[in-house]
């Protein structure tokens, strides 16, 4: 009598058998966490003040603002491109939605509204010029990133815009959640990611990212728009650029046209630690979330046990190139 049911790995041919590489690279999803646990229990065992409630809320207000401008990047990343421009966008919606507030006048949810929609409007841009102009993501937001800058500039004209209304600064109070104080800039930061994460993944249109990002001549042909998707997608990342601006503000207090000069490769870092590849198709959200953490522990811990913070920036570069080798193994595996 013929057998059915699942076939074992033992009966399997050798040659069918996965290799050591398909099994490590089977769980390389999981390496971030591992790598967020393990450098947790150390920083516990080295520093008695890491596992405390108020620094690993301290933890999360600091990699908030990274975070929610890693889940636009993400959204660009796994469509194969990549966004340069999103910290000095950031900047220069955080100037708009300030100094329209302050100097102009300007109603301060209506001033925010305006600043988002700016950054929504580079965004917008960006995808156009990458579907449209057929250039390079690199390339263009190259770019829209020193246009930015300019702009930050010459708006502000130099000027750090204080003094900010209340509604501007809400996110950064805090309350109360088991003696620890949260920040409400920390949970909407939670909550886009969750949206997004549940968006990608329960959606026509977050499949639709994927397929563009594993093969887009592929997704075309199988009917989805690819460019009207691009350009929503970047899009989409402006909006949330402008409300990682918005979360900035509420931080810092201020509008600082400094402000965002090294967030745009924080951002990609968060995301390729967290297991998204840079050539498409394969991530999510959540990852980018594990990866902006993995960052804020490694620096937060390294300065409560007192070493140079030269090494957060040694730790995370090594970090980086083990996440694109884990990748690029994993590809060629499959491939």
């Amino acid at each position: 009598m013929a057998r059915t049911g699942v076939v074992k790995e033992a009966e399997l041919p050798s040659e069918a058998r996965p290799s050591l590489l398909q099994r490590a690279t089977a769980f390389g999803s999981l390496g971030p966490w591992a790598a967020l646990i393990l450098a947790a229990f150390f920083f516990t065992f080295r520093s008695d003040r890491f596992l405390t409630g108020d620094n690993l809320s301290l933890i999360v207000q600091q990699v908030m603002v990274v975070g929610t401008l890693g889940i636009g990047q993400t959204l660009i990343i796994l469509t194969r491109g990549i966004d340069l421009s999103n910290g000095a966008v950031m900047a220069f919606g955080s100037i708009v939605m300030t100094k329209l507030a302050v100097d102009s006048g300007i109603n301060p949810i209506a001033a925010i509204a305006i600043g988002i929609l700016a950054c929504a409007a580079f965004g917008f841009v960006n995808g156009t010029l990458v579907t449209a102009g057929r250039l390079p993501a690199f390339i263009v937001t190259l770019g829209t990133l020193n246009i930015a800058f300019a702009l930050t500039h010459l708006y502000s004209q130099e000027q750090t815009i204080a003094t900010l209304p209340t509604a501007m600064t809400f996110l950064g109070n805090t309350f109360k959640l088991g003696g620890t104080d949260i920040t409400y800039g920390s949970v909407l930061a939670l909550a886009l990611f969750l949206v997004t994460a549940f968006v990608l993944s329960q959606t026509a249109w977050g499949r639709h990212v994927y397929a563009v990002g594993n093969n887009p001549e592929a997704a075309r042909l199988s009917g989805v728009r690819t460019a009207q998707l691009l350009v929503t997608v970047y899009t989409i990342a402006g909006v949330i650029f402008g409300i990682a601006a918005l979360l900035l503000v509420a931080r810092t207090g201020v509008g600082d046209p400094k402000a965002g000069q090294t967030e745009n490769l924080d951002s990609i870092t968060a995301v390729v630690i967290g297991g998204t590849s840079l050539f498409g198709g394969r991530g999510g959200v959540m990852g980018t979330l594990v990866g902006a953490l993995i960052v804020g522990v490694f620096r937060n811990g390294l300065q409560l046990i007192g070493v140079s913070s030269i090494y957060q920036i040694l730790i995370t570069g090594v970090l980086v190139i083990l996440a694109v080798a884990v990748d690029q193994f994993s590809r060629r595996n499959q491939g």
